[in-house]
């Protein structure tokens, strides 16, 4: 009977086990957020950090100070899921402040993000990393999203581009141990002195690292289906529920753009030749000339694509067969 009882009990065990593993398995989508020890429960633990290689998902990603960063892309945005929540550098998520998560630029780091659909265009504070769903370039809080007007649709096809004078100020700044005083400028009311964190992000759990890491440009990682964490109240001067000071929204010209899926870049014709041919069964499929610096880039792409979950499946489908894509927006 005791040995019943006994094995009975090994039974539970394993079963709670396996449960809790399933668990942290779906909270793959920002892990970032809680990776390097135990995760800050104030804003007392801003801090600038640029880190080192990580992988999600089987994406590797390589943070650097890049103030020449100008992309194109496909924006998403975060919102209840992760309110109350700590960023990547120690700050408290707030949706409802402009703010933006970016794979690789340092936090924090200012960037101007322009909707390409309406022209409405905005500058944000980055202080998280993400998104880490493939095509996607920026992740904005969903006050960011609503200011550029995409909050309903999910998504919007923009241009980012680095605050190259602005993030270099902030940078020196926090460095310098002056943290609370940029924090105090973008929004932030109370943190103490900054220090300067550079680590290396982990795999999720349950997954591991690849041997060999492939550098990717562009490319986000497969999103996890994740439950909703519990949310945390935040304090606020007056009750307020929006930030104190909101961005200031701008209209500039744009022009119309198009969605392509580039699977590949190569400096040999032939080698993009090939690729076309083989692409070619899953769509319409052609080859492009760039001129970088002294030389000639050829990139395959498929296109244009009529909607972003057209791309999205395209983008799919070229990776399921064994192709790095992404997506592109010109």
């Amino acid at each position: 009977m005791a040995s019943t009882h006994r094995f009975l009990g090994l039974i539970v065990v394993a079963a709670s086990v396996l449960l809790n593993a399933c668990t942290t398995t779906e909270l793959v989508f920002h892990t970032a957020k809680k990776i390097g020890g135990d995760a800050p429960t104030g804003r007392e633990g801003a801090v600038y950090k640029v880190g080192k290689p990580y992988e999600i998902s089987g994406v590797w990603y390589y943070p650097a100070v890049d103030y020449d960063y100008s992309e194109t892309g496909i924006a998403s945005w975060y919102g209840s899921d992760f309110h109350g929540l700590p960023t990547a550098n120690g700050e408290i998520y707030d949706m409802n402040r402009v703010t933006a998560a970016h794979r690789t630029l340092p936090m924090p780091s200012m960037l101007q993000v322009t909707n390409l659909e309406n022209g409405r265009s905005i500058s944000v504070r980055v202080n998280d990393r993400g998104p880490f769903k493939r095509g996607r370039i920026v992740d904005l809080s969903r006050r960011g999203a609503q200011l550029l007007g995409f909050e309903r649709n999910g998504t919007a096809k923009v241009r980012v581009e680095i605050l190259a004078a602005e993030s270099r100020r902030m940078a020196s700044e926090m460095t310098a141990g002056n943290g609370a005083k940029v924090a105090e400028k973008n929004g932030v009311k109370s943190v103490a002195r900054a220090k300067v964190a550079s680590e290396p992000l982990a795999p999720p759990p349950g997954m591991k690292a690849s041997a060999k890491p492939t550098p990717v440009t562009g490319n986000g990682a497969k999103i996890a289906a994740r439950p909703a964490p519990a949310r945390r109240s935040i304090a606020r001067p007056n009750g307020s529920s929006l930030a104190a000071r909101d961005a200031k929204v701008t209209i500039v010209p744009v022009k119309p753009t198009n969605i392509y899926v580039q699977a590949g870049a190569f400096s040999q014709y032939y080698n993009a030749h090939r690729l076309k041919v083989i692409l070619s069964t899953l769509g319409p499929a052609k080859v492009t000339t760039v001129a970088v610096g002294e030389y000639y880039l050829f990139r395959v792409r498929l296109g244009p694509m009529s909607s972003l979950p057209e791309a999205d499946k395209m983008l799919a489908r070229i990776i399921g067969a064994g192709y790095e894509a992404q997506l592109i927006v010109q």
